[in-house]
């Protein structure tokens, strides 16, 4: 079991489901009937958006992408796997070295919600250990396989000192039926303030979409930025829908 020394403070939110507050100094707990949540969203008026891209499997159109992303001086958050990384380091160095943020995928790609705690920190730290060697990157946020997880997966991730990270735009680029069209039209429709929107280094029309996208998500007056720099780093709690928020100051 974890160690966990934590001050925490209950509310309730609306139809008087319990809403954890959390800091990156306190940990979650499990309060009866509670459901922790990674972060899927900021609370923000800010026009300012994240985009992130989750790799596995295939690096045939990164090039592609990173150029994109390079042409617009856009840096976003790309969520790596040890299959991955042993397959293309190349790939995951020419990432970083153009300024991305890397985030923690886990190593084989499990479901996590049928992991022990044991397992879970090996995929973690064995993860966090890859990336660093591979890039020189320091990973401290998580974004679990398949985005499964439950309140175990939560505390454990938190209790080794990562941030869960889902998503509130899921632009669907992966399924095999989904066009370019598709995809556009799934993240311009559903762009909101403080949004995480979710792509895959590898959909097949992935890059094709994406420069529609950005020039959208421009012409909407947005700015598109790392999920390190769109989170909030303390002082937060994370609601029932996901939403991180700030704490309201007394």
């Amino acid at each position: 079991m974890f160690l966990i020394t934590i001050i925490i403070v209950c509310t309730l939110g609306v139809f008087g489901q319990p809403i954890l507050q959390q800091t990156s100094e306190a940990l979650s707990v499990l309060v009866p009937g509670s459901k922790l949540k990674p972060i899927y969203f900021v609370n923000t008026q800010e026009k300012k958006i994240a985009i992130s891209f989750d790799a596995t499997w295939g690096a045939e159109y990164t090039p592609k992408i990173l150029n994109i992303l390079e042409e617009y001086n856009i840096k976003t958050t790309f969520f790596l796997t040890n299959i991955w990384l042993k397959e293309y380091p190349d790939a995951a160095k020419t990432i970083r070295m153009a300024g991305h943020e890397i985030g923690m995928h886990s190593v084989t790609h499990p479901h996590f919600n049928q992991l022990s705690e044991e397992q879970m920190t090996y995929e973690l730290q064995k993860n966090k250990e890859k990336i660093e060697e591979v890039t020189g990157f320091s990973a401290k946020l998580f974004r679990p396989p398949f985005g499964e997880y439950n309140n175990k997966v939560i505390q454990v991730i938190e209790s080794l000192g990562y941030i869960p990270i889902q998503w509130s735009i899921d632009s669907l680029d992966w399924m095999e039926d989904k066009s370019k069209q598709d995809i556009i039209n799934r993240v311009t429709k559903n762009l909101h303030p403080g949004a995480i929107v979710l792509f895959h280094n590898n959909g097949r029309y992935t890059a094709d979409a994406l420069e529609e996208i950005i020039q959208y998500v421009y012409e909407q007056g947005y700015e598109i930025i790392p999920i390190s720099q769109l989170i909030y780093q303390d002082n937060y709690f994370i609601d029932h829908q996901g939403a991180q928020r700030l704490k309201k100051v007394n």
